[in-house]
């Protein structure tokens, strides 16, 4: 047998036996469906339909609300005959034709995808006799309004479905109830009008049907909107004085008046709703409107946009589409609405997780405007969603249509913004030209700035204005106070008019200034302590740019906002654009501007991006010779300071460790110059990161140690401009040497710590820093699950962030892991990425790279290669004066290779192992030590010295009073027990 629809609760006789399927009229919005006769009609008009049309009506409705299936349905339309899906699809298009499903807000049959389809309007039966004729003859039923009910003219039909708006309707129903007046205030297409319609509905009982709705979108002069009020609460007025006459007209009637599309019409009114309000008892007044009416009495309820999916965080390294799935972004009102008009659109869609982000996106790029969603959902059948979204692009999407029945300011976006546009004065039109040239948030002074060659006097008032009528929307909470926005509906069409004004030249070179005039400040700040980050001015930085360097544009003042956006690009990672536009801009630099603070700029930002994205090449270091040395021409310590923080970096890297401490001992000079807290702390810094490099680990701690403090220095002054944090650099350091000096768990600590406040910090470089520098610690420790995992997310971020030398120093220690590990098939992989890092000139980890390799060959047989490997990493130990914080290390794999070859060298194995243990000791870096007395311990033992084997790792043990549970602390309990 075929499953057949089940009759709802409604249709139970009480006793537990179900009414005869088809029984009575089932009713919904304005249609009727008699079922028995097989007839429906809207507004007692016969609606033709066809008969399997009828017969998927009939199902639905009796079930509403609930999901149909495909085959459930066929199965109940075409009992005996097999019929494909489109079969369906093409009845059921049908029959949403019919019914008018999606015209004025109309829901009726929604398709629910991968399940089928379901009647989601709200459904009444109404009992009915059957004649002996057979059609069905409803009797009166209940829902025959009362006198007072009549008199609700113009109330549009009730919403079958709302997304979104439970909450706003709830609360303009309370705040109506008890304040009487309320005003929806919001932009053109929000969805003002929709939830007054829903909230009278919800009312009518309250208010015994006595509820009237006035459309003054339909009255172009202002002298009859009195009249267009009194007559539509039934008042017939002629002569003077209406509005007295209509006060006391309504007397003690309780009554709710709806005033739609206010705007148009403020000056006329809002005396009018003043006047109800305050000389009535009885009257709530509901109005809408782009801006409020500013009269006594009002409150005012801002409707917000539609819910969207947010934008995954800054920072976020899984992939963009990762973990974001239909199910979610359905959850929100703006995708439904989007899915839903599509579906009503005529396309069987069921959103997929590849097209999820893609529909989040886009309901993101129109603001959660339900119009310009609807308008945006309206192209899915002609270009697919992916099409729909590239279309989002252009400003052809302002020309979309919408539905013909729609009032003509509804019908494109365009046309709703005109409506908007042409209500403002020719000072608020010039504004709002103006405005567009931002992207993103502005803030008040950036108002002025632009409206400053005209206006500029008007500028506040015209932006609290433009607020007002809802064009320009204002964020509060800002640290900053408050900013503003255009929509990016608004700012596209803003945009329009600027360029048929011939004003964008104009307005696009007063932004730029602006932008150089606020990055300058921004710049100039960083050390005072305000942490306030760069990265919100990329986009319009961005904007600017492309303009100055245009054929229209203005080279003199490009490169002045790219010297002045370096600190912003390097701050937030994005280092192929700092090149580019710092080549861009030394190209066009002009003759009066070499040798200056802006020429200084640009070299040394397109120093330190070649840097960090390509290498540490002899004009990396060229470039920075040369910016150090027009901050000494123009006598500049600070910049003089962050400059040597950049080149400081460069030796590190190249392992000029000696070089370094040259260059850490200049920058305590130039700070003492400074005479401020920050850059005593940046310089010491320096000096404890490249004592640690060197081996001193308890001077370059105790140099260190002013980072333990997070509030000896604000985080942006850590940043000296480069983009690289100075302050987690030593917080890696104080983690290295807790392990190197013997205090395991204080690095584990130390080193979760850095990790997540780089991660928090969210600059790219930084973190990157933090994962290759405190993955060592847990490899140390013997975590090699939790280095493992660090490894991955350092190479998956270099990758993504584009910082060429940090992905083979991921790939390479990961090998070096594996080595660890005992798997030696890694061997070729990292000599291929040391090659990488070596050609680059990123030596700084090679001594590292050099032993591990040594490792793996002797894991592979292969002794003879691996002594020629680690004879380079002493080497590079004694161009350093023969200091390293990692020679014992090297020292004691080389006496571990000669005693374990095949054919040992015990005497020069064990001079090398004896030296690792005498380096170590003249660290004080009792983790080396404890490595280095149980690598000689195990070789005396070997060769019968089992008792000074036992009492040297007993004496090095004896010392530790932490980290037991390290890997090295077990392998020395285990070792003592079995000598």
């Amino acid at each position: 047998m075929h499953s057949q629809p089940v009759v709802n609760g409604d249709g139970n006789n009480g006793n537990g036996e179900g009414n005869e399927r088809g029984a009575g009229v089932l009713s919904f919005g304005p249609f009727r469906l008699y079922v028995r006769a097989r007839r429906l009609e809207r507004d007692g008009q016969v609606v033709r339909i066809g008969s399997r049309a009828i017969d998927i009506l009939v199902a639905l409705t009796e079930r509403a609300g609930d999901v149909l299936t495909r085959d459930e349905l066929i199965a109940y339309v075409w009992p005996d005959v097999a019929v494909e899906e489109s079969g369906l699809r093409v009845q059921i298009a049908g029959l949403r034709k019919a019914l008018g499903d999606g015209q004025n807000g109309a829901r009726y049959v929604t398709n629910v995808p991968g399940r089928g389809y379901t009647f989601v309007a709200p459904v009444s039966r109404i009992d009915a006799p059957v004649s002996a004729d057979g059609p069905d003859v409803p009797s009166a039923p209940s829902a025959i309004p009362t006198s007072r009910a009549a008199s609700r003219p113009g109330l549009p039909a009730r919403f079958d479905r709302i997304l979104g708006r439970d909450a706003a309707i709830r609360e303009v129903s309370e705040q109506l109830l008890s304040r009487r007046f309320v005003s929806i205030v919001g932009p053109g297409g929000m969805g003002k009008t929709t939830v007054a319609v829903a909230v009278a509905h919800a009312m009518l009982p309250g208010f015994e049907g006595d509820v009237c709705f006035v459309d003054l979108g339909s009255l172009s002069d202002p002298r009859h909107v009195l009249l267009g009020v009194a007559s539509a609460l039934g008042l017939t007025a002629h002569g003077d004085d209406v509005a007295a006459r209509l006060v006391a007209f309504l007397g003690d009637r309780r009554v709710l008046l709806v005033l739609d599309s206010c705007e148009h019409v403020m000056e006329a009114i809002a005396p009018i709703a003043e006047r109800l309000r305050g000389q009535t008892a009885g009257v709530h007044i509901l109005a809408t409107s782009r801006e409020a009416l500013r009269v006594e009495g009002e409150h005012v309820y801002r409707l917000a946009a539609l819910e969207t999916p947010p934008e995954r965080p800054e920072g976020d390294e899984r992939d963009a589409r990762s973990g974001v799935t239909a199910a979610e972004v359905l959850k929100f009102p703006a995708v439904q609405l989007f899915v839903e008009r599509a579906i009503a659109g005529g396309v069987d869609i069921s959103l997929s997780d590849d097209d999820a982000p893609v529909v989040a996106d886009i309901c993101r790029r129109l603001d959660g405007i339900a119009l310009a969603i609807e308008f945006a959902a309206g192209r899915v059948g002609a270009f697919g969603i992916r099409g729909t979204a590239s279309l989002l692009k252009n400003r052809f999407k302002l020309l979309w249509h919408g539905r013909r029945t729609a009032l003509p300011r509804h019908r494109t976006l365009r046309a709703l913004l005109d409506w908007s546009y042409d209500l403002l004065s020719d000072v608020e039109r010039h504004v709002l030209r103006r405005l567009s040239v931002f992207v993103g948030f502005f803030s008040l002074d950036g108002v002025a700035a632009l409206a400053e060659d005209a206006e500029g006097e008007h500028a506040v008032h015209t932006l609290s204005s433009l607020v007002e009528k809802s064009l320009v929307s204002m964020d509060a909470g800002g640290e900053e106070g408050a900013r503003y926005r255009l929509l990016d509906t608004v700012r596209d069409y803003a945009l329009a008019k600027l360029h048929e004004a011939n004003e964008y030249d104009a307005a696009a070179k007063l932004h730029a200034i602006y932008m150089s005039t606020t990055l300058e400040r921004e710049n100039r700040a960083i050390l005072s302590g305000r942490a306030n980050t760069l990265a919100q001015y990329v986009g319009n930085v961005r904007v600017a740019l492309n303009w100055a360097f245009s054929d229209t544009g203005s080279p003199e003042t490009g490169t002045r906002l790219a010297a002045a956006a370096t600190t912003m690009f390097l701050e937030s990672s994005l280092l192929t654009e700092c090149r580019q536009w710092g080549e861009i801009a030394l190209n066009a630099l002009h003759e009066a501007d070499r040798g200056t603070r802006r020429e200084m700029n640009l070299r040394a930002a397109l120093a330190v991006a070649a840097m960090f994205s390509h290498g540490n090449s002899p004009e990396v270091r060229a470039g920075l010779a040369r910016a150090l040395e027009l901050a000494e021409a123009v006598d500049d310590p600070y910049e003089q300071l962050r400059l040597l923080g950049a080149i400081h970096i460069l030796c590190t890297r190249t392992a000029e460790l000696r070089e370094a401490l040259v260059v850490a001992e200049r920058s305590v000079e130039v700070s003492k110059r400074l005479m401020t807290p920050a850059a005593t702390i940046v310089s010491s810094w320096m000096m404890g990161t490249t004592l640690h490099l060197l081996g001193a680990h308890e001077d370059a701690e105790r140099y260190c140690r002013t980072t333990v403090d997070p509030s000896t220095v604000p985080k942006s002054a850590a940043m000296l401009h480069f983009g690289f944090d100075h302050r987690i650099r030593t917080l890696v350091v104080i983690a290295r040497t807790r392990w190197l000096l013997g205090y395991p768990e204080e690095a584990f600590q130390v080193a979760t710590r850095t990790i997540r406040e780089a991660e928090e910090l969210g600059q790219p470089t930084t973190v990157a820093i933090a994962l290759i520098w405190m993955s060592s610690v847990f490899v140390w420790r013997g975590d090699h699950d939790v280095a493992a995992d660090i490894l991955e997310r350092l190479a998956k971020y270099a990758e993504k962030h584009s910082l060429g030398p940090y992905r083979p120093t991921a790939l390479a220690l990961q090998a070096e892991l594996a080595i660890k590990r005992g798997d030696f098939s890694v061997v070729e992989a990292l000599r291929h990425n040391m090659d990488v890092l070596h050609a680059e000139r990123h030596e700084l980890l090679q001594t590292v790279f050099s032993t591990a390799l040594a490792e793996g060959l002797a894991g592979l047989g292969q002794f003879d290669s691996a002594l020629r490997t680690i004879d380079p990493a002493l080497e590079m130990t004694d161009r350093n004066g023969r200091a390293s914080y990692d020679l014992p290390e090297v020292l004691r794999v080389k006496g571990h290779l000669l005693v374990s070859k095949p054919a040992p060298d015990d005497a020069e194995g064990e001079r090398y192992l004896l030296e690792a243990l005498e380096a170590a000791k003249r660290q004080k870096a009792l983790g080396w030590e404890l490595r280095a007395a149980m690598t000689l311990a195990r070789f005396w033992a070997s060769r019968g010295r089992a008792a000074e084997a036992r009492e040297l790792v007993a004496s090095v043990y004896g010392r530790f009073s932490q980290g037991f549970q390290t890997a090295d602390l077990l392998a020395a309990k285990a070792l003592l027990s079995e000598l």
